[in-house]
């Protein structure tokens, strides 16, 4: 059989499998594109299980497009914690004001205009633009690249962008239109996280592809594809973290609006694993009549290429008013200001000794 009617055939038995079998997800409700982009930037990196209550909750807190492009960066930001990659936030509220301004509310339906949106990727574009609009395009991300590679023994690096192109051009080859796009794109989705896993041996029994692949048929050896390159060491940072506190609320500050964890607060810390009396003089630095340190939990925090590797500090101070920060209990950091989970220890931590 050639390859292209192998291919149409598989996109036939996506289609039909999630028709037949496709859980129901809330942002399968609907075709809705508000609902999908926002599902879509929320899968990015992150399960689906944990993905559904922020959805959930982020659909009360922003129910339109329009909601959500007039959001407060602070209010956006507690909804998104927990979630990681607060680019991703970010970037939803800054494409939600170009649908907004640009497009007067209504998402543009072409997969080209969909690109134009902040944070919208080939991947999300073709995502929206099939599920939504019943476009003739493919969604390929990493369940697509895998699936395609088993299908065919393709031993082309899943990190080539000219691999990934020639297969979105396959794929768009051959694929449909109307709700058939819709379903054949969640086909898609549904079979790669169910049965095409990402780690360990593929579920090759009940999977709709294995009659047409070349793993699921046994003539070639799932763990050779998709063919990953190995990836580079992280690197590792230590961290001294400053739990300064007047014995009721800790004192946090904003980080800068450009980098790592842009935007969001955090205990102050500083690179370096200080002892008791270089906390105390880091605090001192930032303004702080700090006399002693008493040492913390440790903590350890993994981005995609850093390792924070931290160990803290609970620096007491009689009540202070310091630039650049605020004093905050730990129920008013749990309910008020966004806590990257890089610090989440060190709020469970204050928060079971407060007890």
């Amino acid at each position: 059989m050639e390859k292209k009617d192998l291919l149409a055939r598989a996109l036939v038995a996506a289609k039909d499998f999630y028709r037949e079998n496709g859980r129901p997800l809330p942002w399968r409700r609907d075709r809705e594109p508000y609902h999908i982009f926002l599902s879509e930037i929320m899968l990015q990196q992150t399960r689906v299980e944990a993905v559904i209550p922020y959805y959930e909750k982020f659909l009360i807190l922003f129910p339109t497009v329009a909601d959500l492009a007039s959001a407060e960066e602070d209010v956006l930001f507690k909804a998104w914690e927990g979630l990681g990659y607060y680019s991703r936030a970010r970037n939803l509220k800054k494409a939600a004001e170009r649908v907004v301004h640009h497009y007067g509310g209504v998402f543009p339906d072409t997969f080209d205009e969909l690109l134009t949106l902040p944070g919208v990727g080939k991947y999300t574009a073709g995502a929206i633009a099939s599920i939504s609009f019943g476009r003739k395009k493919s969604a390929v991300d990493g369940n697509a690249i895998r699936i395609y590679s088993r299908l065919f023994a393709d031993g082309r690096s899943a990190g080539d962008e000219v691999f990934k192109g020639s297969i979105t051009e396959a794929l768009d080859a051959v694929y449909p239109e109307g709700s058939a796009a819709a379903d054949t794109t969640q086909g898609l989705m549904e079979i790669g996280q169910r049965f095409c896993l990402p780690n360990g041996a593929p579920r090759c029994e009940g999977c709709p592809f294995a009659p047409l692949c070349a793993v699921g048929k046994g003539e070639a050896d799932y763990r050779l594809y998709p063919n990953k390159e190995k990836k580079k060491a992280r690197r590792i940072l230590p961290r001294t973290v400053l739990l300064i506190t007047d014995g009721e609320g800790f004192y946090i500050r904003k980080r800068p609006k450009t980098g790592l964890l842009a935007g969001l607060w955090e205990f102050p810390a500083v690179d370096g694993h200080l002892t008791d009396g270089g906390a105390t003089e880091a605090a001192r630095a930032l303004g702080f009549e700090v006399d002693g340190a008493i040492e913390g939990v440790m903590g350890k925090h993994i981005f995609t290429h850093l390792e924070w590797h931290m160990k803290s500090f609970i620096l007491p101070v009689p009540n202070a008013d310091t630039d650049g920060f605020v004093r905050a209990t730990p129920k008013e950091m749990e309910n008020t200001y966004a806590i990257p989970s890089a610090f989440r220890v060190f709020l469970d931590y204050i928060k079971e000794n407060k007890q």
